[in-house]
């Protein structure tokens, strides 16, 4: 069991209301450090995992444990059902009244997260977009429904090949929206995310962590095993009922389904999750590299480099 001790360390000499944003790929250890620096800096966290948002979805989504959640605070950790109408914009709202409320007492915020549209929605602001007949976003619903994700998968790389290169296309609302903003207005969905930055309150100071394609594979392996041996199975198979919500179209979920209903063997839906997962690692750091002003670490390097980098920096 890995225990959280807190560096007793004096950061009041930081004046500069800042938000220290931990991005990269799926398991490489932005938990582990997002806790260390909000002990270090005796501060808060915003989740920004738009899979840990849900109550009935624990193991799946690796949300942190109990005894990580007690070593420092967290905020937007299973606080809405899967049965609730979230959007990024509902989180950019939330998560910016937050920070708000933790600046008060606290120059320093910790936001970790490997959702990218939700990471750029509270450090940048979000894309405007034009408005769309619903009629779009129905037909492709029911599309969906009743033909599965491959054919829009297919249809946005035919429309807009760089979305489809850089979005979570196993994610059907992410993929529904992108086609529908390619249908609507006959222009690529990828067209509408250069506008300019919103102005914020506070400096964003971004921290990635990465490692050798190898290690990034074999780290999601090993943390697919630990989920099944948790418990996976088990919690996939109580939510079957809700199979058809968007928050249970997602790695982890999606492929026990289809072991339940028949389709897949026990290893091969395993197998399917654990390659779903590298693909979704893959497209985070397609997302994330994108930006100029993420300063990557090795996910080895010792935390107190990285405390160091961010105070040379704020």
């Amino acid at each position: 069991m890995m225990l959280y001790t807190a560096i007793n360390v004096d950061a009041n000499f930081i004046m500069t209301k800042t938000l220290i944003s931990i991005v990269g790929p799926t398991a490489i250890g932005k938990t582990a450090l997002s806790i260390k620096l909000a002990q270090h800096f005796k501060t808060e966290i915003i989740s920004a995992d738009s899979r840990q948002f849900f109550k009935e979805m624990n193991i799946g989504t690796a949300v942190p444990s109990e005894e990580e959640l007690r070593a420092a605070k967290h905020h937007f950790i299973q606080h809405i059902s899967i049965n609730d109408n979230y959007s990024v914009g509902d989180f950019e709202r939330d998560a910016m009244s937050k920070i708000e409320t933790i600046h008060k007492k606290n120059n320093v915020a910790i936001m970790v997260g490997g959702s990218g549209l939700y990471v750029k929605a509270v450090t940048k602001g979000l894309d405007n977009f034009p408005d769309i007949d619903k009629n779009i976003r129905t037909d492709l619903n029911k599309r969906f429904l009743e033909e599965g994700i491959e054919g829009l998968q297919s249809e946005l790389k035919s429309l807009d090949h760089k979305a489809y290169e850089s979005i979570a296309i196993d994610n059907p609302q992410r993929l529904i929206r992108a086609l529908e903003i390619c249908i609507g207005s006959g222009q690529p969905y990828s067209s509408f995310l250069t506008n300019p930055e919103k102005s914020r309150s506070f400096k964003t100071l971004s921290i990635g962590l990465n490692a050798e394609r190898s290690t990034i594979y074999d780290r999601i392996n090993q943390r697919v095993d630990i989920m099944v041996n948790n418990g996976l199975v088990e919690e996939a198979k109580n939510l079957l009922k809700h199979k058809d919500l968007n928050a249970l179209n997602t790695v982890g979920y999606k492929e026990l389904f289809k072991y339940f209903e028949g389709e897949w063997t026990l290893d091969f839906a395993i197998s399917e999750i654990k390659k779903n997962t590298r693909r979704f690692a893959k497209r985070q750091l397609t997302w994330f590299r994108k930006d100029a002003t993420i300063e990557w670490f090795d996910y080895t390097t010792d935390v107190t480099h990285i405390i160091e980098y961010i105070e040379r920096n704020i």
